[in-house]
């Protein structure tokens, strides 16, 4: 490693630990016979935002009109001379596919709500130094999207998945060697975009999501028994797979604004947290929810032997149940076994209490960030705080 990989590392692992100290280190923390408690923002909002307390927003809608154009700007980033390898890289790129475009979502609002106004220049000017700005932190979004897809194709490949966002997964569809090679060229669309911004630092922030994903992959396909059964390596490694690209996309934002390394943390911490929670809930939904609300086939993580934070939490309260999980789930009757031990656990609402907890983790990031009395800054910030409550309520 070197000093700068290492200090990302120590800054990575200080902070995870440190949340995760938070949630896991003490029991009582948690109320097993209540359902879990939003932190209480809806009558506790941002003391910011007085002004604009009446109605949750709709984070989505305060920033449709750029995503329609992100969408525009990435089907023709993907554009690629062989018509099969453009076919493939765009599949996910296409109108009604493309998903709910939620971490551009995220990075458009943390960019407003880290929105700092410049005295000093002329009004226009400013105006322009703002422009560029916004477009440079666009790309951030972009860059994003394109990593977060193309780690969605290499993964149904390992995962030999044959569904996605409701359609038929790229590799069934077109073979895993054009779903490998459909994902490797997002990648280099997505490196030739970030080196456009000139900024060492973001360049080297996203490089290292990269290796994110790649460790968090092999994590998970090489668990030794303990590891497989164990809470913290399972948080390390959805850090790793899920939150790294969102927690280190909007700490990018911060940077290109001229933040200080203060907010910077700040802006990495709502995204850590908010991408934790994320992944608790969609833990959550593959034993709740239907094929059809996820678009892709219930139980699937633990029909592919994965164990995540329900099962965990069950193996706590019933010990038996490891060594169901240590015999592997290629057999249905364990399958069977495994939901009828969850089923008497309380696996699912310790796991929604978790992502609770990580959610208000989100949401005091935002709070802590320095005062504005600009409006449409305290909006997004507003609609930061009500995405951490769409996220853990989400049902697909």
């Amino acid at each position: 490693m070197d000093a700068h990989q290492l200090f990302v590392s120590s800054i990575y692992s200080q902070s995870l630990s440190e949340s995760t100290q938070k949630i896991l280190g003490c029991r009582d923390f948690f109320s097993w016979g209540s359902p879990p408690v939003f932190h209480s923002y809806r009558h506790q909002i941002h003391h910011q935002s007085s002004s604009i307390v009446e109605e949750p927003l709709d984070p989505f809608s305060l920033v449709s009109d750029e995503l329609s154009l992100i969408a525009d700007r990435l089907r023709d980033m993907v554009v690629a001379e062989v018509p099969k390898l453009a076919s493939a890289a765009e599949y996910f790129f296409k109108m009604g596919v493309e998903g709910k475009r939620f971490r551009p979502t995220v990075l458009l609002l943390m960019s407003t709500a880290l929105n700092v106004t410049v005295p000093e220049p002329p009004t226009q000017l400013r105006e322009a130094l703002s422009m560029e700005l916004r477009a440079r932190q666009q790309c951030i979004a972009e860059v994003t999207e394109m990593i977060h897809v193309a780690s969605l194709l290499h993964d149904d490949v390992l995962d030999d998945a044959d569904t996605r966002r409701g359609v038929g997964s790229l590799n069934c569809v077109m073979g895993n060697k054009l779903a490998v090679l459909a994902g490797d060229f997002l990648l280099s669309r997505a490196c030739v975009a970030l080196a456009s911004l000139r900024n060492t630092e973001v360049v080297s922030l996203l490089s290292t999501v990269v290796e994110h994903l790649v460790t968090g992959e092999t994590m998970q396909m090489t668990t030794t028994s303990d590891q497989r059964c164990s809470m913290e390596y399972y948080i390390q490694k959805t850090y790793f797979k899920t939150a790294s690209l969102i927690s280190n996309s909007c700490k990018a934002i911060a940077i290109l604004a001229g933040h200080t390394a203060e907010v910077a943390m700040l802006a990495f911490e709502y995204g850590k947290n908010l991408g934790l929670a994320f992944q608790l809930i969609d833990d959550v939904l593959d034993f709740t929810g239907t094929s059809a609300s996820l678009g892709k086939g219930s139980l699937s993580d633990i029909r592919h032997g994965i164990v995540t934070a329900p099962i965990l939490f069950a193996m706590e309260e019933f010990p038996q149940l490891r060594a169901v999980v240590e015999q592997g789930f290629d057999n249905p009757a364990n399958i069977e076994l495994a939901l009828d031990y969850l089923g008497r656990s309380n696996g699912i609402h310790r796991t929604r209490e978790l992502a609770t907890k990580h959610a208000n983790l989100a949401a005091s990031a935002i709070e802590s960030l320095p005062e504005s009395e600009d409006e449409d800054v305290r909006r997004s910030r507003r609609a930061l705080l009500d995405l951490t409550h769409i996220v853990i309520t989400r049902t697909k």
